[in-house]
């Protein structure tokens, strides 16, 4: 609820300057997270597993879905500008427009830093598990109730290099769902560090690849096929691949309520004439979707 004591046309101006902003551009997290609108302060996510493979008919046989569920919890996020009542008396520039602007695109770059930083921590707990109760990045990951049992890993530990990405994307190739068959998820997109840019950038733009133990160039299977972002919030050996083209995406960003200008007050005592405070809020959190969709090759 915006308070009475601050002039109708500042809080249009600073909701619309505000609301423009978030719209303006496209971050890089949305490559890798789904938006996930939920409608209570905590939920439970539930999915189904994957769907069973047909069987000879002559021997029928029920088969079912697995249910899988992970509860989520927003957190709350604010964020104060202000702008002084002698600073807008002289306006001649749009400062105050200026300033909403820039507190929405500090939202947007806050929900991106935030969606790295949550990739980047997978093989912890500083941010949560996921669905399985292990971390994200794990050597044992199992869905419980599933008919395929056997440990699956998508935490490697091998520095970069056209050999150990390789191994990364040929075992992200052999995953399996919870049924025991592969997934055929299409790896394309590596996300790393601005350490790794260079070497990252041959991966997925070069042709040919120089082959250090042959002392020859051979040719890129790689080569278009696989996109890459660079992020500054990734540790610098760290690289990742992701199925980012899929119906779901490795990790979700759960929102409660979208950044929105919640309230707008005057303060007298403060100097230049007094302050007009704007108070900008949301509630949102990244979270651990399936861990199918991502291997990391080194953390």
């Amino acid at each position: 609820m915006i308070s009475g004591n601050v002039p109708t046309h500042l809080t249009v101006g600073a909701r619309t300057g505000f609301l423009t902003a978030l719209k303006e551009q496209t971050y890089p997290w949305q490559r890798i997270a789904a938006p996930i609108n939920i409608g209570a302060k905590s939920m439970d996510l539930v999915d189904l597993g994957a769907a069973p493979m047909p069987m000879e008919d002559a021997t029928p046989q029920l088969q079912d879905f697995i249910e899988r569920s992970l509860t989520v919890k927003p957190r709350d996020w604010s964020l104060y500008v202000w702008i002084s009542y002698n600073a807008l008396q002289d306006d001649q520039t749009g400062t105050l427009n200026t300033k909403v602007r820039s507190a929405g695109r500090n939202f947007q770059r806050h929900l991106n830093n935030r969606v790295f930083q949550v990739l980047d921590a997978g093989d912890g707990t500083t941010y949560g598990l996921g669905y399985d109760g292990l971390a994200f990045f794990h050597d044992s990951h199992v869905d419980p109730g599933a008919s395929y049992t056997t440990t699956q890993d998508n935490k490697l530990a091998n520095n970069f290099s056209p050999d150990n990405f390789e191994t990364a994307y040929v075992a992200a190739e052999n995953f399996k769902d919870d049924q025991g068959e592969e997934t055929g998820y299409n790896y394309n997109l590596v996300v790393t560090s601005p350490a790794l840019r260079r070497e990252v950038g041959q991966i997925s733009t070069n042709p040919m690849l120089y082959d250090a133990s042959a002392a020859t160039n051979q040719a890129n299977p790689w080569a278009g096929k696989v996109d890459y972002i660079v992020s500054p919030k990734m540790g610098a050996a760290a690289y990742i691949l992701i199925a980012s083209t899929e119906a779901t995406k490795p990790l979700g960003v759960v929102m409660r309520e979208q950044p929105n200008l919640q309230d707008a007050w005057f303060d007298p005592k403060q100097p230049g004439g007094g302050h007009y405070i704007f108070k900008f809020y949301a509630r949102y959190e990244c979270v651990y979707l399936d861990w199918r969709l991502a291997i990391l090759g080194q953390t």
